[in-house]
């Protein structure tokens, strides 16, 4: 199937044409609002107008605040860090300034001290009680607030008596030159190659003449930028020491040129001094014609003397790699599987996300990574096995066409089909949703993916309101190789934990602690698998009942070592608990088990995105169709990984908070649970305690992970402040092209690596 691209007329570029080309390109139908209006409307619906007069209104809005908030801080005359409507937008500055930058939050809290609120002065109990705490403002400064490493210092965490950074002076007389960050090996280098198949290089077209671009990023990080309150770079391999933004990430797939020369045309109303730095190598690269179906097949046709062969239904398990051989190794093949749906509200942004994965992991790693799309369909009317043009056409309007030949599409009528008869009643079943339905069993489709592609030895499940702000190589690559070294020896227990490194010191004295913890507690340890009342004995030679710890594990004088250098088969992106009077609301959604026994135990891990092993998604394919066992979608498989025995990995990414927790709050919060963990009574993840997440980067209810990405877009937003601690959509409006571009700004967001969920949305036009 051809692949395709957002085409259309390029005729005009006002944010009202630029939408509707967008969704022609996409074949939808025209959005309600971005049809034609009575013509009383065109002023207020124009989107110049409508600037100049929100901009005319915001004048005298913050001239009357100026002048009645006489204790609000001054430097140089200008209140800071707000959208400077009176302002303007200005010339870019080349001769060399000092500025000083004095973030709202302690603009607004003057003395107060770190253990004050910034909130309402008579919050009491029914308040969350992190409205203690000050919002952090280092998330918020700029390219010319940039320092090496060395030099930086951290709003947070802070110690006790400790100053803030704030105000930052800021010396600049031009922006940094980003360079190509490429954190895949060196494919031509000796020690690669006296390893591994050498790499051949993949390319967007068919007659290899546009190779793939290289992202960029900066040699530095912003001053004053937090620290993770949760998780690490450096433990996991991800540079702490370079920063991105926006150009650099997404300039090379179409950010910040038009439709005209094969971009996508946002990003073209946000500020960009110097961004033309990420095209002067390669170029704007035009993107109307890739078909990323057909780019991801050449790219592995021409390296498939890399990977291992693909494994039979009578060999489960990967080839062992030979330590005497002079051949070189083969390396297994990873697939990235983007779970969406009929009716996804399909964006610009979305499309540079998509690409740069593709670009990221496919093409760059010479085929080790492929990205497929799983398109829910929605209806279990639609013929889509029976007749072909059905299924063209929803693809037609659901899916970009440059992704077209990626896409398999499934519905819940195919998984009753796949896995059909009686699986009995359940536990609980809080949504009241059927057992097929993606809400309760959204694996179902993962299993029979994997059971259709035994080409690939592991499998990322992966959400289209996900992203990261970094390479998608590094992540990936990284978290494999982190959780590939990592011994079975109390893994269960470090995965039920948050890593908090400012509190907890290094890897290995949290590891200890949790040794010491598990010592205290009385309880065994996890290692092999969990056998329960009830469970069901499979017949000889079934997937679920072969040996699943390794030889290290078995015939090993040194336990230590036992798992160390395994393959994974479950990594999760949130802490592994222990389902069981954790407060969780789908804690008892188990079916189809003995119901005369108790509930068998369980481990949960919130939020889906994790990579699965085949082996692990074939024993929970035995277990769906033979034995009609299933349980809620973010439980069924760390609880199959803990009945079989096979390894389980809570990878501890980096998460921020959008405030300065005190760290020992951090732990209470997060590791409130048994054995200060995440586990059963105390759990971060009750119903009652769900709310401390609002506030991270990282978790299914958090506000701040969309308001700081559209931020680092360059678009302003509600900084979500206000007297009563604020909530999304809440406070003052911050940021934006106007913020920016000021003088006394320090320029557009510089980010570390960070994965943020969920963006519900993007553009500012996407909230009409």
């Amino acid at each position: 199937m051809e692949g395709g691209s957002f085409l259309g007329i390029r005729k005009s570029t006002s944010l009202t044409s630029i939408l509707s080309t967008r969704d022609e390109k996409l074949g939808l139908p025209l959005p309600a609002h971005q049809q034609q209006k009575i013509r009383v409307r065109t002023i207020l619906g124009h989107c110049l107008y409508r600037r100049v007069l929100l901009w005319s209104a915001a004048v005298l809005f913050f001239l009357f605040f100026a002048l009645s908030r006489s204790r609000t801080h001054l430097q140089h005359g200008r209140i800071m860090d707000m959208v400077d409507f009176a302002q303007g937008e200005t010339e870019n500055v080349s001769s060399l300034e000092v500025v000083e930058l004095v973030p709202p939050s302690e603009v607004q809290a003057k003395e107060k001290t770190d253990d004050e609120s910034d909130g309402s002065k008579d919050a009491g109990s029914h308040m969350p009680h992190w409205l203690r705490f000050r919002h952090l403002d280092g998330y918020f400064n700029g390219i010319k607030a940039m320092v090496s490493l060395s030099e930086h210092r951290p709003e947070f965490p802070r110690k006790k008596g400790e100053k803030s950074p704030f105000p930052l002076t800021v010396t600049y007389n031009s922006l940094p030159t980003p360079t190509p960050f490429v954190p895949q090996p060196d494919y031509k280098s000796p020690e690669y190659t006296s390893k591994y198949h050498a790499v051949e290089p993949c390319y967007l077209d068919k007659d290899e003449k546009v190779p793939v671009p290289d992202l960029y990023a900066y040699s530095g990080v912003v001053q004053g930028m937090p620290l993770p309150a949760m998780g690490s770079h450096s433990l996991l391999g991800l540079r702490d020491d370079i920063c991105f933004d926006r150009f650099g990430r997404y300039g090379p797939y179409g950010l910040g040129y038009g439709f005209g020369e094969g971009g996508v045309e946002v990003g073209t109303d946000t500020e960009n001094e110097s961004s033309q730095a990420v095209w002067s190598k390669g170029g704007k690269i035009n993107y109307d014609n890739v078909d990323w179906g057909d780019a991801q097949t050449r790219c592995f046709e021409s390296n498939k003397k890399r990977f291992v062969d693909p494994v039979t239904e009578d060999d489960q398990k990967p080839e062992p790699r030979s330590s005497t051989s002079n051949e070189p190794e083969k390396i297994a093949r990873t697939a990235i599987v983007v779970r969406t749906y009929v009716g996804f509200p399909w964006s610009q942004h979305t499309v540079l996300n998509f690409r740069a994965m593709i670009s990221e992991l496919s093409l760059r790693s010479g085929g080790e990574y492929t990205v497929h799309f799983l398109l829910h369909i929605r209806s279990n009317d639609e013929p889509i096995w029976a007749n072909p043009a059905t299924a063209q056409h929803i693809m037609d309007e659901n899916v970009p066409y440059e992704f077209h030949s990626i896409c398999t599409l499934w519905s819940e009528a195919q998984m009753r089909l796949i896995y059909p008869g009686r699986f009995g009643s359940s536990v609980a079943n809080p949504s009241n949703g059927d057992i097929h339905g993606v809400y309760r069993s959204a694996q179902m489709p993962l299993q029979n993916f994997a059971a259709n592609h035994p080409e690939y030895t592991h499998f990322w499940n992966w959400e289209m309101d996900m992203r990261w702000l970094g390479n998608y190589y590094e992540l990936f690559d990284r978290l494999a190789t982190w959780a590939r070294n990592q011994s079975r020896i109390e893994l269960w227990e470090r995965s039920q934990k948050y890593y908090i490194p400012n509190l907890h010191g290094s890897w290995e004295n949290f590891s200890n602690l949790v040794h010491q913890e598990m010592q205290d507690s009385g309880r065994k340890t996890i290692l092999g698998p969990v056998r329960f009342a009830g469970q069901t004995s499979a017949h000889a030679g079934n997937i679920i009942e072969e040996e699943n710890l390794p030889a290290s594990c078995t015939n090993s004088t040194n336990m230590s070592q036992c798992g160390v250098g395994e393959e994974a088969d479950l990594i999760t992106l949130n802490p592994i608990f222990d389902a069981e009077e954790s407060g969780w609301v789908f804690a008892s959604d188990v079916t189809g088990y003995d119901s005369s026994s108790p509930t068998p135990p369980r481990r949960c891990a919130i939020i889906t995105a994790s990579r699965l092993s085949r082996r692990l998604l074939m024993a929970m394919h035995e277990e769906t169709w033979k034995y009609h066992h299933t349980m809620f979608s973010e439980m069924f498989p760390a609880s199959v990984a803990l009945h079989h025995g096979f390894k389980a990995v809570y990878a501890p990414h980096p998460v921020y908070l959008d405030r300065g927790w005190d760290l020992e709050s951090v732990d209470e919060a997060f590791n409130g649970g048994r054995d200060h963990s995440t586990s059963r009574h105390g759990s971060p993840f009750d119903f009652q305690n769900e709310h401390n997440h609002k506030g991270s980067t990282w978790y299914f209810n958090s506000e701040f992970a969309g308001l700081l990405w559209r931020r680092w877009l360059g678009y302003a937003q509600m900084d979500g402040r206000g007297v009563n601690g604020g909530r999304s959509g809440e406070g003052t409006l911050r940021g934006g092209i106007v913020e920016e571009k000021s003088a006394a700004s320090s320029g557009r967001l510089c980010l570390k690596s960070v994965l943020l969920h969920p963006i519900k949305w993007e553009h500012p036009s996407e909230m009409w």
